[in-house]
């Protein structure tokens, strides 16, 4: 995935779930979901900036005219999933007690000033992030936070709120739909792009998708990427498993962790892994760095922008 190739796609799923997916899910195109009840709706995230929520709402509004948006679930703190929350007036916004806590730490102002930054830093930052307009966002936080779990009603419909973080961040959520067999996942799912495990262990990422595997579910609708079934699952469980282990050994053997990542990259091109085909691939140095902090308490893992220059030059080859 290498950014944006088409508009974006609204996706009537079944029984008044829909999935608003952006193409091709690579960094900040993110996706967003609608549950329409009875007169009333759940929206799940907002988008990366506000001309692209907008666009979003305006796509949603046959839906919303009849059947306004009164909650707003943020799956978690990642700005692609929660910096156009101003743009949904009136709707009360649920987040993770964890999650709520995040997004106070990367505001949109934080990232428009590394897109702006001059030199090395900036060139960085917008190879990644240019594509995105974070100027005059007004950060709107949740209204209404929660631990474990939470179910909502919208409408004469419930929707269970779980907490699987920490994981992809520290408060992720997924929104389960138990009367349409639908879960809108967040970012706790990457299809055909390779996960990043900011925050993990690893281990519960798996677990999360352990007890997605277990649920009564039918369609799967990730945080990037297009819309799912369980197979989806499988797969990011799949590559996490893989690189825990990977990680695992060769921080027995004493090898750098961004030594260890590049290592394993190649492993998975000469070996023909489908992993490697997967977009994003220069994640894999967060993931490493994130699994020998859970092998070694004393690790310390670089600052941000390091990390993000260590995933080019991944990338770059």
């Amino acid at each position: 995935m290498t950014g944006r190739p088409k508009p974006p796609e609204l996706i009537e799923l079944s029984d008044g779930c829909l999935a608003y997916v952006q193409p091709d899910g690579s960094w900040g195109w993110s996706n967003a979901g609608l549950v329409v009840g009875d007169g009333a709706s759940l929206l799940v995230d907002t988008l990366f900036d506000l001309k692209l929520t907008q666009q979003m709402l305006d796509t949603l509004a046959p839906f919303t005219r009849t059947a306004p948006i009164r909650s707003l679930v943020n799956t978690h703190a990642n700005g692609d999933h929660c910096y156009g929350n101003e743009l949904v007036a009136g709707a009360e916004i649920i987040a993770s007690t964890a999650a709520a806590h995040e997004m106070t730490e990367v505001p949109p102002e934080m990232l428009a000033a590394l897109n702006a930054a001059p030199g090395e830093i900036g060139e960085l930052f917008r190879s990644f992030f240019g594509a995105f307009e974070f100027a005059d966002i007004t950060m709107k936080l949740p209204t209404r936070t929660f631990d474990v779990r939470l179910d909502v009603e919208v409408g004469g419909r419930l929707i269970e709120l779980i907490e699987v973080g920490p994981a992809h961040t520290r408060g992720d959520v997924i929104a389960y739909v138990p009367d349409a067999r639908t879960v809108y996942t967040g970012d706790v799912l990457f299809i055909g792009g390779t996960p990043i495990v900011w925050a993990g262990p690893l281990s519960n990422w798996i677990a999360a998708c352990d007890l997605m595997l277990g649920m009564d579910v039918e369609t799967v609708v990730p945080g990037h990427g297009p819309v799912t079934d369980k197979q989806g699952i499988v797969q990011v469980r799949d590559y996490l498993s893989f690189i825990e282990q990977g990680a695992s050994a060769r921080f027995e053997s004493g090898m750098d962790a961004f030594d260890a990542a590049r290592d394993i990259a190649r492993e998975m091109s000469v070996t023909g892994s489908s992993f490697a085909s997967w977009g994003e691939s220069g994640r894999i140095s967060v993931n490493v760095e994130t699994a020998y902090r859970a092998l070694d308490a004393q690790h310390q893992s670089p600052d941000v922008v390091e990390q993000f220059r260590r995933m080019a030059q991944i990338e770059r080859g």
